[in-house]
């Protein structure tokens, strides 16, 4: 079976006789980190009013949690300043790591992009659809499919079920597509993000330790 070229798909929704209409589609879009997000927003916000949902129980400690929003937000502030698009708007989600935990209870030990990242990818976009639904929104998306390392294919999976499920509309993406990973770190240097090197949980921090700098979200 031939895998979907996900970028393809949000091309031709992009492009398409609705982008003639009045009407500015919202996007409820959920980030990993300022870093991801940079190309994402740059992208996107000309054609979307986005609402940018921070919400990553998976990050184990508050210290580099609170490090990561500051960093989201005034990523923000500097886009808003530029008028890069439509003006983007963003919500704090509740910082709760034991719903994280909860959910790798047993998988410990499992690689880094297994079965623990595909439940902590749906516990994130769970939240992400069950809000998009509930403020109205017309589509629903991820900042992660930009890391080369996170499987855009599991994650448009993921999307689409939900989307079935909270009647909210999934936007499909691999943001790594067209040089966007490139553009990410290009963005983070000029805006002097921060660039963790792990995901955010205490497994992957123990797995990642001694690599390079640079994201890995």
């Amino acid at each position: 079976m031939n895998k979907v070229n996900y970028q393809k798909e949000l091309d031709k929704l992009l492009d398409g006789p609705e982008r003639e209409q009045r009407h500015v589609p919202a996007l409820f879009l959920h980030s990993c980190c300022a870093p991801c997000s940079s190309y994402v927003l740059e992208y996107l916000c000309k054609y979307f009013r986005i609402t940018v949902f921070y919400y990553n129980p998976n990050i184990s400690f508050a210290e580099e949690y609170q490090k990561r929003v500051e960093e989201q937000k005034r990523l923000i502030a500097a886009y808003n300043a530029e008028a890069k698009g439509y003006p983007i708007e963003v919500v704090e989600g509740d910082y709760e790591p034991e719903l994280f935990f909860r959910l790798a209870k047993g998988l410990e030990d499992c690689p880094e992009g297994g079965e623990r990242c595909f439940r902590c990818y749906e516990m994130r976009l769970r939240e992400t659809a069950a809000r998009a639904k509930e403020g109205g929104f017309d589509y629903f998306c991820t900042t992660l499919s930009i890391s080369p390392l996170k499987n855009a294919e599991k994650l448009n999976e993921i999307g689409k079920r939900l989307a079935e499920e909270y009647s909210v509309p999934w936007l499909p993406s691999d943001f790594k597509k067209k040089d966007g990973y490139k553009r990410s770190v290009e963005l983070s240097a000029e805006y002097d993000l921060y660039r963790q090197n792990y995901c955010g949980c205490v497994y992957s921090r123990l797995q990642r330790e001694g690599t390079p700098e640079g994201t890995n979200v």
